[in-house]
């Protein structure tokens, strides 16, 4: 069966962190590897984000037997306009729809172009389906196989239930020969090109704000270690970023590496997230780490209010924040931080974090609006407030304000945001650094993303 695996473009209304990196798309990758696990199966990806292609022509000429396309919220719009355009081509090709909107949020798949929507992901309903799929000829929709047996495949025509637990997709390990045409394209701020890794599901940290945990469990689950080996050894790229919520937590797990690492001497630009918590606790193992390829940790300080860390679970304190930049800095390794701005700050509030940025002295610093995703808490509690609805799934990304501020105006708060961003990113955010670690044309294109990521939030403003 001709299998062709899509991810869409980004959509023009979404302001997102891919400004400053665009990564190559994991999840198909994987699906990908699974499928091809059955040699009567042709798999190709399309990677949207990557070429600008004519749809229909790019179906008419493949000539695809089924199409998956992988989605995140902010996707659906997209998603909902190539299944269409498959269906115009031929009626008869069934669109499977996966990724974690299909997780997190399946209804908003109910369209008749939709055929099946993967609500969690496993070797096994993979297989299953596909392998139905192509058992059946695809003549006719009457013919599409069954998937009543086939745990976590969604059949639409047959209806989408209101209400569905969550699940947590298996581990797959994906194939990066699958995007081979697009790897010098994948960047991770100024490391490019970058392959990611994951190395575990879950995080303990449970942060309220959060959405990841709740897809892989509130625990950390690593993978077969000996796995990821094979992984690090595969990877052709010279950056690595490992996608883990925090990557340091285990100190075990860091010295297997390590020893790894030195024994097969193996020499790559290695880049992580990690807690504040698990930078404090495990100083011996990073330290360790960083004399053997650790260039990076994103690390999300979130707040400077003790407060809010309170409120948003975090396992640190501002001055533990203060303490784990120290350390990073004394280790050599960059500090690229992320922050949340909260919609009931005042100009007072905005005033001070800054000068706590100027405190902590991040290389690099990402700053979001506190986003109320559906499914978590925050959703609840800022219902009354927020700017648009939930239908609207091109604005529900990282970088849009969703919430109406308490304490100005909305168009003052815009500014607050758009005058911080701008700081942080122009003047904050060491040029310096930034042509001593990659070179003037980085610091051109993380300028011009922080330059486009600037005018979105001016034209909002303007509205």
């Amino acid at each position: 069966m001709r299998i062709l695996l899509i991810r869409p473009a980004r959509p023009p209304k979404a302001i997102t962190i891919g400004e400053f990196m665009f990564c190559e798309p994991l999840g198909l990758e994987a699906v990908y590897a699974v499928l091809r696990e059955q040699e009567k199966h042709q798999v190709n990806i399309l990677d949207m984000m990557a070429e600008q292609v004519d749809i229909t022509q790019y179906l008419e000429k493949e000539q695809p037997e089924a199409v998956g396309i992988t989605a995140l919220c902010i996707d659906v719009g997209n998603v909902l306009e190539l299944a269409r355009a498959v269906k115009r081509v031929d009626a008869s090709i069934p669109v499977v729809v996966g990724g974690t909107q299909a997780q997190l949020m399946p209804q908003a798949f109910a369209d008749p172009a939709i055929d099946f929507v993967m609500h969690w992901t496993t070797r096994a309903n993979l297989h299953a389906l596909f392998d139905g799929l192509a058992r059946s000829g695809r003549k006719t929709e009457k013919n599409f196989c069954s998937s009543e047996d086939i745990p976590g495949v969604i059949a639409v025509r047959k209806g989408i239930p209101a209400k569905l637990c969550l699940q947590k997709n298996e581990y797959l390990v994906p194939d990066r020969s699958s995007c081979a045409q697009y790897r010098e394209q994948y960047s991770y701020f100024g490391y490019k090109p970058c392959a990611l890794l994951q190395t575990s599901h879950g995080c303990s940290k449970c942060c309220s704000f959060c959405l990841r945990w709740r897809l892989e469990g509130g625990k950390e689950t690593p993978q077969d270690m000996e796995v990821i080996f094979a992984q690090i050894r595969e990877i052709t790229e010279p950056s690595i970023m490992i996608i883990d919520n925090d990557f340091l937590c285990d100190s075990d797990q860091l010295d297997q590496l390590c020893i790894f690492l030195g024994r097969e001497k193996i020499r790559k630009n290695f880049l992580c997230y990690g807690s504040v918590h698990s930078i404090l606790q495990n100083q011996k193992s990073i330290e360790r780490f960083a004399s053997l390829g650790l260039k990076a940790v994103l690390v999300g300080y979130e707040s400077f209010k003790p407060q809010e860390l309170a409120d948003y679970h975090k396992k640190a304190t501002v001055e533990e924040n203060l303490v784990a930049a120290t350390l990073l800095k004394k280790w050599g390794v960059d500090a690229w931080a992320s922050f949340i701005f909260h919609p009931d700050w005042d100009h007072g509030d905005f005033k001070a974090f800054r000068r706590y940025i100027r405190q902590l002295r991040p290389e690099i610093s990402s700053l979001s609006p506190l986003t109320p995703f559906p499914g978590l808490p925050a959703f609840q509690e800022y219902r009354e407030r927020l700017l648009f609805d939930l239908q609207d799934y091109e604005r529900w990304s990282f970088g849009n304000i969703s919430i109406h501020p308490s304490k100005m105006g909305l168009r003052a708060y815009h500014a607050e945001v758009l005058w911080t961003n701008l700081q942080v990113n122009f003047f904050m955010n060491n040029a310096c650094y930034l042509v001593r670690r990659f070179g003037f044309f980085t610091l051109f294109r993380l300028t011009a993303g922080g330059l486009r990521l600037a005018i979105r939030y001016l034209i909002a403003l303007c509205r």
